[in-house]
């Protein structure tokens, strides 16, 4: 998905691009809610669920390289950056599989229930829905709204999401990080808005309708996923990732 010139300057010095203090936790944030949502649609399909939503799917590239024949996976994104994806497919010579549905859809004008409408989604089966990067920059009711047709949906479906917690929950050096990001996305249009502590957002999701939650902070990821290695990769304590099931 990398612009040629982008990647070849990764692959030349990638160090270069781990200079801020930030860069390695963020990356391994990055990468291991991915991985996550993997792990949790891999299970899924050992009990039967076939179908794989991404909200908000961006440059995801699970699609193309999908092990799951049968699996089918539906990626909705603002209409903008799916072109853009598109085009780089195309660029990349990376042909659009068969099991693959693309729904172009701004979610801050239409509903997630009005635009899997117009795609193959089967909504009297379960599905494995992930929302990765996205809930931090919306406001609490279109958080809510999206989760309340998730948690309508048949017994076994699932939802993987990251989220935010507060500032004022944050250690020192947390509030230092938080606030270089924060900075940081505000100053390309798209500024953090919304929080939540993992109580408030337990008792969210459990007035929702969701039958149990599992919910990931950076002691338990760095134990599950970054044990072990060394070269230090692990993730800094404000990003928290979430499963909720129905």
């Amino acid at each position: 998905m990398l612009q040629p010139d982008v990647a070849a300057r990764i692959r030349a010095a990638p160090h270069a691009y781990d200079r801020s203090p930030i860069a390695t936790p963020l990356r391994a944030f990055l990468a291991v809610r991915s991985r996550f949502a993997e792990d949790t649609l891999r299970t899924a399909i050992d009990h039967g669920v076939s179908q794989y939503v991404l909200i908000g799917a961006g440059f995801d590239t699970f699609a193309y390289r999908n092990p799951y024949p049968d699996t089918r996976v539906i990626e909705i994104d603002h209409p903008a950056t799916q072109a853009e994806k598109k085009r780089r497919l195309a660029a990349a010579g990376i042909a659009l599989p068969n099991h693959v549905s693309l729904i172009p859809a701004d979610l801050s004008v239409r509903s997630l229930g009005e635009a899997l409408a117009s795609s193959a989604f089967e909504p009297q089966k379960a599905a494995v829905f992930a929302w990765l990067g996205v809930i931090p920059y919306l406001e609490l009711p279109a958080i809510e709204t999206t989760l309340r047709y998730i948690a309508a949906l048949p017994t076994g479906t699932e939802i993987v999401f990251d989220y935010g917690i507060p500032r004022s929950s944050l250690n020192f050096i947390g509030r230092l990080v938080f606030d270089r990001m924060a900075s940081r996305v505000a100053a390309i249009g798209e500024p953090w808005k919304t929080f939540f502590t993992p109580r408030d957002l337990h008792r969210l999701l459990s007035n929702i309708g969701f039958s149990a939650v599992e919910d990931l902070g950076a002691n338990e990821i760095n134990a599950r996923y970054f044990a072990g290695r060394s070269d230090r990769l692990r993730v800094g304590e404000a990003g928290r990732i979430a499963r909720a099931v129905v």
